[in-house]
């Protein structure tokens, strides 16, 4: 088990508070932010990936398993921050990409995908076989039995991959795994909804008991021990235009009920934009994992879009990025990666486009035409003396730590605060800054 997730295990185990935070994304400059942070904290870092962005087929980002990893490692070596401080995870692992295709084929392709997660060096794997198969029956929800079969046998497909690199290193760390998937796809929820409903307790039970039965069925007598947390809802989550914020008196009973299951915790996913009390409660009540994604890459879109309006005062007009509207016109172009996401009037899905919670500007971030747009623009203000009251005026939070001597004034460095200023809040709900 990865040093960081024993830690939390540990420290919970004997009675204490402590959590983790998980982040998803596959942003070069939102990574570079959370790394130089943990540096800066001292502290390890989870860094994940889900299925749909990083897979055997190069996924929305064109990288497999290994690429990431090298990817990550990278960024990591800019900031001189050391590989072995960053724990690597594989989130929504199983047949997500495949859900047209018959279970025979996409739970194929779900095992060769776990395994090139193992061999990369992921060492948090959420098995997650919640998602129906285009053979499924569509009338009503898959069973436990089916869901933790599957569950299994994806186990299998780790464990299998796992001895083989134990024969070249007898001092391998065995992966931690998560199951269950209590939460919508990968993004957050798609239409506008009232209330969240809490995962029932039962239901919990239900799935943890089935996923022990399957277990058995395991080479490793010990499988189900490596499963450290439960993917459930916890009340929480966001849509275009709102945020869900946990409520502990609606989630004591799930809360309790888990509290039952000895070294089983709850992993939390669409965590993003909640009150920092709010993570705090979550892990202080057992989500000892909280997942965020898509408010590290609004955060960073913000600071483009600041940026963009010191640009517009301080660059000649024949020399701006114009970013924002750069932006548009590549969601125009392809509308396949928001289309079906965003509802409503023109006007509504316009603003939906640039300032959605849901962020889905995000899958435009590895484009070429915007990586080159966001280093043209660091470069114009790079050339720039921002005077005081711009940047008071565009980047307040900025503005006091330069005021303060804590932050340099240059572009990329004011970029990534954007960043680590939203990944305070879960700094702060796991302990790591008071």
């Amino acid at each position: 088990m990865s040093e960081l997730m024993q830690n939390m295990v540990r420290e919970r185990k004997a009675g204490k508070i402590a959590g983790v935070p998980s982040y998803c994304t596959a942003n070069d400059i939102v990574i570079e932010a959370l790394i130089r942070q943990a540096k800066e904290l001292d502290v390890d870092i989870l860094i994940e990936a889900t299925a749909n962005q990083v897979n055997q087929f190069g996924g929305y980002t064109g990288m497999k398993p290994a690429d990431f990893r090298d990817f990550v490692y990278e960024i990591a070596d800019r900031a001189d921050y050391p590989h072995d401080r960053i724990v690597l995870g594989g989130d929504h692992l199983g047949p997500l990409t495949w859900v047209n295709e018959p279970e025979a084929s996409a739970m194929d392709k779900a095992e060769t995908l776990v395994k090139l997660f193992v061999e990369a060096g992921y060492k948090k794997i959420h098995l997650d076989t919640s998602m129906r198969v285009a053979d499924d029956p569509t009338d009503k929800p898959l069973t436990d039995e089916t869901v933790a079969r599957r569950g299994a046998r994806l186990y299998q497909a780790c464990e299998d991959s796992y001895q083989e690199m134990l024969k070249k290193n007898p001092d391998e760390k065995r992966p931690v795994f998560i199951i269950g998937s209590e939460v919508p796809i990968p993004g957050g929820a798609q239409e506008q909804e009232d209330s969240i409903s809490v995962t029932k307790p039962e239901a919990v039970l239900a799935t943890l008991e089935e996923y022990k039965k399957q277990f058995a069925g395991i080479s490793d007598p010990k499988a189900f021990d490596n499963v450290i947390a439960i993917v459930v809802q916890p009340g929480v989550e966001f849509g275009d235009d709102e945020v869900f914020p946990y409520n502990r008196d609606n989630a004591k009973e799930l809360c309790s009920k888990i509290k039952t299951f000895d070294g089983i915790y709850m992993e939390g996913h669409s965590t993003d934009y909640q009150p920092p009390e709010c993570l705090k409660q979550m892990v202080e009540d057992g989500v000892a994992i909280l997942k965020v994604g898509p408010a590290l890459t609004f955060a960073l879109r913000d600071g483009l879009f600041a940026m963009s309006e010191i640009e517009k005062v301080l660059v000649p007009e024949s020399d701006q990025v114009k970013f924002p509207e750069l932006l548009e016109k590549l969601m125009l172009d392809d509308t396949s990666k928001w289309a079906k996401y965003y509802h409503g009037t023109d006007k509504e899905i316009a603003i939906k486009r640039r300032y959605s919670l849901s962020d889905r500007c995000r899958y435009y971030f590895a484009m070429p035409e915007i990586r080159d747009g966001i280093e043209k623009l660091i470069r114009n203000i790079d050339k720039q003396e921002i005077p005081t009251g711009l940047l008071y005026q565009y980047m307040p939070i900025q503005y006091k730590k330069v005021r303060d001597g804590k932050l340099k004034k240059d572009a990329k460095a004011l970029l990534m605060d954007f960043v680590m200023d939203a990944a305070d809040d879960y700094n702060y709900a796991v302990g790591y800054i008071k």
